[in-house]
């Protein structure tokens, strides 16, 4: 939630944070600001509305300065308006911040600031902070680093921020607790980001600060980074980017999310490349090998996760349950991390995060360490908190997804699951050899038949999401591997047409949603022919005989659906394990086509931002 750019530099830095800002847009984007110093000042502008808002506005800025930040917001405290932007400047207007985060005990700090003659002019947390930071710099005639890690000892809650002196305008000061924040290292240049897109193109070397870290940031120097609770120097430790620009641009599509959901066939082989080696027989997963013992004497696997990760956990509790035998609970983050949870030391707690920075899903990774669990990571970014938490994991290499509602990532943790489900399958003695090859040899193929999926089915969706598009509701249905499908297909349909969806699993329908029911009610059912087909047949009756509009997703060559349903959309036959990854083709495109036609902002669709840093 929220982005953060900020450059020192010899460039022009109003260009660089602009640019940067436009890239990481998809964290937040109810209102924008910047701030650059030159002569001593800040040249300061804000406003509410987006990036493309702020660059109209901010043209009178002069060029020179080479140093700034700016921000991108999602709105935690405070509405979305010009004050309430970032950045926000001091009482005596020496200092300035941008914050993504919050800032739990704000309210008690503001008071004892009031009592002190500070005044504030915005709702937000962060005006308190920068305050506070004004306070110890003046009170204990600190400088910039010591106010700043004297005053993050002082707040609860999680943060990543920059500030600026304008009477010092060669140091960046940033510091972070639970969001994320890179620092680009160039050639007597600095970036930092709350990820490393906005300097892609000018470093490919960064410095990941941990939680409880801060730096200091100053022309002709090193970084120098310190432990904000005792001061204690961190060895620096620079690392190698691996993203490309080209990742992170259109590609000549109208939508990243369009782009991202085409990029599903090579997503996919990319996350089996190295790891699936079907002509030797074997999946090669080290963080699954080297701690095998852990894996096989395992009492109980927990997944923890939230949003579409949460969906591709279901199905895994399905994978790992039917093919490896060892028993699986998949639990919201945000529930199982305050609800005092039962957690052993022989059961291991799976984490999926694309970002790798979800904010309930890092806390409840915490709670399951603190037990004594064994905590494994399926994320999509390099050197993300939780990567650098687990005791082991698998990255998945889906690339950057900039579309909010998260497609691509998906299908790559659907793939890594399948992987790990099949590889304690086969160590575990639950999988006979032959199943154990003919597993592996059709996962192979899968990338292919996505291909064949999107080639196949965008034609017919385009023609479905003209008819539907105005509908106000739909239900989703699925049974087995595909219950998990269905509550997937809803919530894109929701995230990015803002068209209320839900989705069950099929035999549940009788206790509750048969009464919505009616001609103007669209009913996506899968139906592949796998699992518990006949009975989702007989699902599907029951809904005509109330007069329900019928999308059925099924096999090539199914005729039974096609006698009851209005509209059929095939995918390719595939074992059930599989299923989930072509079903979820022709339900992005659904909702990508209807909310284009509704003119919905596809990419950055209302309320909501990409990567889930705060609670």
């Amino acid at each position: 939630m929220c982005g953060i750019v900020g450059y020192l530099g010899h460039r022009e830095a109003y260009p660089i944070i602009i640019n940067g800002l436009k890239r990481l847009e998809y964290r937040g984007y109810d209102s924008a600001g910047l701030v650059i110093i030159e002569n001593d000042d800040f040249g300061l502008v804000k406003t509410k509305g987006k990036v493309s808002d702020l660059e109209e506005k901010s043209k009178s800025l002069n060029n020179g300065a080479v140093i700034g930040v700016g921000h991108t917001r999602w709105a935690t405290h405070g509405v979305p308006n010009d004050v309430n932007s970032h950045p926000h400047l001091s009482n005596d207007g020496n200092l300035v911040i941008v914050h993504n985060g919050i800032i739990e005990n704000y309210d008690t700090i503001k008071t004892e600031l009031s009592q002190k003659g500070f005044e504030f002019h915005s709702d937000t947390d962060t005006e308190v902070l920068i305050n506070l930071i004004q306070f110890f710099k003046d009170s204990e005639n600190l400088n910039l680093t010591d106010a700043v890690r004297y005053a993050l000892n002082e707040v609860i809650g999680a943060y990543a921020i920059a500030v600026l002196d304008k009477s010092i305008p060669d140091e960046i000061v940033v510091g972070r607790l639970g969001s994320p924040l890179a620092i680009g290292i160039g050639e007597n240049e600095f970036f930092i980001a709350s990820d490393a897109s906005p300097f892609l193109q000018f470093t490919k070397e960064a410095v990941y600060l941990d939680d409880g870290e801060m730096a200091t940031i100053k022309l002709g120097e090193n970084v120098d980074i310190r432990k904000i609770k005792d001061n204690l120097p961190v060895t620096l430790a620079v690392q190698e980017l691996q993203l490309n620009l080209e990742e992170i641009e259109k590609g000549g599509y109208d939508h990243f999310m369009l782009k991202e959901i085409y990029e599903q066939p090579k997503s996919i082989r990319d996350t089996m490349r190295g790891r699936l080696l079907v002509d030797e027989g074997i999946i090669k997963m080290a963080g699954v090998w080297d701690h095998q013992e852990r894996f096989l004497k395992a009492k109980r696997i927990i997944i923890v996760a939230c949003g579409t990760s949460y969906h591709a956990g279901l199905v895994a509790e399905y994978l790992i349950e039917d093919l490896a035998r060892i028993p699986v609970e998949v639990e919201y983050a945000s529930e199982f991390r305050y609800r005092n949870p039962i957690i052993k030391k022989n059961d291991i707690v799976i984490a999926i995060s694309q970002s790798g920075e979800t904010a309930d899903t890092l806390a409840a990774l915490k709670l399951a360490k603190e037990n004594g669990a064994f905590i494994y990571g399926v994320n999509n970014v390099v050197g993300s908190s939780i990567a650098r938490i687990t005791d082991a994991g698998s990255y998945t290499h889906a690339g950057p997804e900039i579309g909010v509602a998260s497609t691509k990532a998906f299908t790559a943790q659907l793939t890594v699951l399948s992987l790990i489900a099949i590889k304690l399958g086969k160590h575990n003695g639950t999988l006979s050899n032959e199943r154990f090859n003919a597993l592996i040899s059709e996962l192979d193929g899968i990338p292919e038949l996505v291909e064949e999926t999107l080639e196949s089915t965008a034609e017919n969706v385009i023609a479905i999401s003209d008819k539907y598009k105005d509908a106000t509701n739909a239900l989703y249905l699925g049974r087995g591997y595909n219950y998990p499908s269905a509550l997937e297909g809803a919530l894109k349909l929701k995230e990015i047409s803002y068209i209320h969806a839900e989705g069950y699993p099929a035999a549940e329908m009788k206790h509750g949603p048969i009464a919505l029911i009616d001609e103007n009610m669209p009913v996506v059912i899968i139906a592949t022919k796998t699992g518990h087909y006949e009975k989702v047949v007989s699902n599907a009756q029951e809904i005509k005989a109330r007069k329900g509009q019928i999308i059925a997703v099924v096999n090539k060559g199914d005729n039974e659906i096609r006698k009851i349903a209005d509209h059929i959309i095939e995918i390719p036959n595939s074992s059930e394990e599989f299923s989930p990854i072509l079903a979820a083709i022709p339900l992005q495109l659904l909702s990508y086509y209807i909310a284009v036609k509704l003119d919905r902002n596809v990419d950055q669709p209302r309320n909501l931002a990409k990567s889930v840093t705060v609670e």
